[in-house]
């Protein structure tokens, strides 16, 4: 699914109008009708609602949806804000309608002063102030307004996007004063700020209602951002041959855990392993061998000098991919030991953990990776990584995006809706996962499903749509069985065959 901006959104409504065609109003129509459908199907005619309308196109959809309720015999109280003495064409054409349709008994213009109805337990509220192309903080009445909405103990209902919340960058914000949706009826697409964890306060039950814009539009409208759909995964699925032997299905190398944190190292390697590669050298230092020999009989060991720590960089001819970075630490001696590996390697590589956290304690040595490289951070590694913290999600997601630019390589930010951000400036959202995965563990598993199939022969970009998907599904194919609060990151490991079966059907 593709994740239009505000510009190509309203451009998306042109087009439909323009070539359905269909005028505008009835588009609109179209859109309430959608709108009211979901709340019918959710709330009876038994449940009061309150419509607060704003003077955009938002407003117009609230107007019509309000319109309709009371034609199903919904109680419906109606406020259109008009302060300036200016609607849209097509907030006043239902403004019309509604009064025309002679069923709203409670009917309020708001020109000057405004007094607030009370909210009850029992009302449902539906938000029709602003939608997608708000673009500065709310302020003034509209602000306590919403500051009032959100003291009250009703059910809000927002179309579109909660009122306040822009559609995209939301870096200067004034986060009190959105509003606080139990239920988001959003037109036909997500926008970017749904995808990022600083708005999931405000949107509550996300449902994406299709109005049938134009298909035309949408498939040759190039979009910055797109989220995953299982088909995507799917098409970049390889084959196995019935003939293929261990040496076909390529050979990992991952350095991995210092000691006191062999089990960094074995997660990744099971995962590694799961992810269907034919074999797995582990470099790890000697304290580990008994741990790792036990743990994970399937692979090979390959230890380093010392006792405690990485120390020297490896040959990686023999290896189709590196993963490195799982509970390496941050020893000085291990730091000149990755880059001197870093320098050396030729394969693809995927750097996580602690490796990241060392280029952001030697960010002069950025300068110095190869085309290519994956970086699998979390927010607090992107952060210390880039050397300065983050405003927020949208200039994290910036920063990555100019990141993966830069380095000509991939940088996977993970969290709920991980993002990978690609070379050529493109981010790819993953719709799978849970907060069970917020766990320990958790991003060694996935650089060790990642780093497998790059070792198969998946190209960067591949391995990483495909990793971070069966990672998150197998996250939820889990939480079904375990529950969110007792998953573990072996168990990510565990449903990883579930999850390919899932893929694969």
């Amino acid at each position: 699914m593709k994740i239009f901006n505000s510009a190509q959104i309203r451009e998306l409504d042109n087009y439909t109008i323009a070539h359905e065609p269909i005028e505008s109003i009835e588009l609109m129509e179209r859109a309430a009708k959608a709108i009211t459908y979901n709340i019918m199907q959710t709330w009876t005619n038994k449940t009061p609602f309150v419509v607060f309308a704003g003077p955009g196109n938002n407003g117009g959809d609230a107007l019509a949806v309000a319109r309709m309720l009371a034609m199903s015999d919904y109680v419906v109280s109606v406020y259109v804000f008009n302060i300036h003495n200016h609607l849209t064409e097509d907030c006043e054409k239902n403004k019309q309608r509604a009064l025309d349709s002679k069923r709203l008994k409670d009917f309020h213009e708001v020109v000057v002063d405004f007094e607030p109805p009370k909210l009850t337990a029992d009302m449902v509220v539906v938000d029709g102030l602003f939608g997608s192309g708000l673009n500065k903080p709310l302020s003034g009445g509209f602000a306590s307004l919403v500051k009032y909405i959100n003291q009250s103990p009703s059910k809000v209902v927002s179309i579109d996007l909660p009122s306040g919340l822009m559609a995209e960058d939301n870096t200067y914000n004034v986060w009190q004063n959105i509003i606080q949706a139990d239920y988001t009826f959003t037109l036909q697409q997500l926008k970017l700020s749904m995808l990022l964890a600083d708005s999931q306060p405000y949107l509550g039950e996300v449902r994406v209602l299709d109005i049938r814009l134009s298909p035309t539009y949408i498939q040759e409208t190039i979009a910055q951002y797109q989220l995953l759909e299982e088909q995507d995964v799917r098409s970049c699925l390889r084959q196995r041959s019935p003939f293929a032997h261990k040496g076909d299905m390529g050979t990992a190398l991952l350095i991995a855990g210092c000691y006191g944190m062999a089990g960094a190292a074995v997660l990744a390697t099971r995962a590694c392993l799961r992810s269907g590669v034919g074999k797995v050298i582990v470099h790890t230092p000697k304290r580990n061998y008994g741990i790792m020999q036990t743990s994970i009989p399937e692979a090979v060991l390959q230890m380093d000098k010392e006792e405690t720590i990485f120390s020297e960089p490896v040959e990686t001819d023999d290896f189709e991919a590196v993963g490195m970075g799982p509970g390496l630490g941050k020893n000085e001696t291990t730091a000149i030991a990755l880059i001197a590996q870093i320098r050396r390697t030729q394969c693809p590589m995927v750097l996580d953990a602690d490796a990241l956290n060392i280029l952001g304690n030697h960010r002069a040595w950025m300068q110095q990776l190869p085309e290519g490289m994956i970086f699998t951070p979390h927010s607090a590694e992107f952060d210390r990584l880039e050397g300065i913290a983050s405003n927020g999600c949208y200039d994290r997601l910036l920063k990555a995006t100019r990141l993966a630019e830069r380095i000509h390589g991939y940088v996977l930010l993970k969290g709920h809706y991980s993002a990978l951000c690609t070379p050529e400036g493109k981010v790819f959202f993953n719709p799978t996962g849970n907060a069970g995965m917020a766990t320990a563990g958790s991003g060694d598993v996935l650089l060790g499903v990642i780093t497998g199939l790059l070792a198969q022969g998946y190209n960067p970009k591949d391995a990483c749509l495909v990793g971070m998907y069966l990672h998150g599904l197998a996250g939820d194919l889990a939480v079904r069985d375990l529950g969110e609060e007792s998953l573990l990151a072996s168990d990510i490991i565990t449903y990883l065959p579930k999850a390919f079966l899932r893929i694969r059907e």
